[in-house]
């Protein structure tokens, strides 16, 4: 099997780069910047309409949503066992936690850093206010489940829905009250922040910004 990720440093994508270096699977990264707008150009629009990262090319077919894509790379890998199979007993929580990630927790992100593309240059303030409620929430909820001493979301089996969560808890570093202000979450943090992948994928994007502590 191989994959070709359309990616841009530190933005959704992060999370499936991490996977595809923890899979070991053969891949090419194609590094289309969003701040440059190479997100916006006809042949990135042609791979994605939505003009968003990621973009994962599986079999020769354009794939989005970050979720999803985790979910799918987990199940085309079963030996690394990423993936929660139909019937296992953390089937439920397991898709239920990463839709909250991906319905609730990601799109509560994006209204945080761009407040005037949600409600208008007006309501910005009212709207971060309202998005940083949202993730404190979240978090808060993320919190409570490592609760019980578990070492990773679902347990003591690492998921496609620790990439997801590692990667949104990144994008709270530098907000008034990051991830790490709570004490499971911050334990787990450091936790993933010393696997090899995640440092890896962080030189490979060129961020030296919180993988370090």
């Amino acid at each position: 099997m191989s994959y070709v990720l359309y990616y841009s440093p530190g933005t959704a994508s992060l999370a499936l780069h991490w996977m595809l270096i923890e899979l070991g699977a053969p891949f090419e990264a194609v590094c289309a910047d969003i701040d440059k707008g190479e997100h916006k150009t006809p042949e990135f629009l042609r791979l994605n309409p939505a003009g968003r990262v990621p973009v994962l090319i599986v079999d020769g077919k354009a794939h989005a949503e970050v979720a999803a894509m985790l979910m799918l790379l987990a199940e085309r890998d079963p030996e690394r066992r990423f993936d929660v199979s139909a019937g296992a007993p953390e089937r439920a929580s397991y898709l239920q936690r990463m839709v909250f990630l991906a319905n609730t927790l990601q799109p509560a992100y994006r209204d945080w850093f761009y407040a005037d593309e949600a409600a208008g240059p007006e309501n910005v303030e009212a709207t971060m206010a309202h998005a940083r409620a949202r993730i404190e929430g979240a978090l808060a909820r993320m919190d409570a489940n490592l609760a019980d001493g578990r070492t990773y979301m679902l347990g003591e089996r690492l998921t496609a829905l620790d990439f997801l969560a590692t990667m949104l808890t990144r994008w709270s570093r530098n907000m008034p009250n990051p991830a790490t202000s709570w004490p499971h979450l911050k334990a787990y943090v450091n936790r993933m922040r010393a696997m090899p992948s995640l440092i890896e994928v962080h030189r490979r994007e060129g961020l030296t910004d919180w993988i370090n502590g």
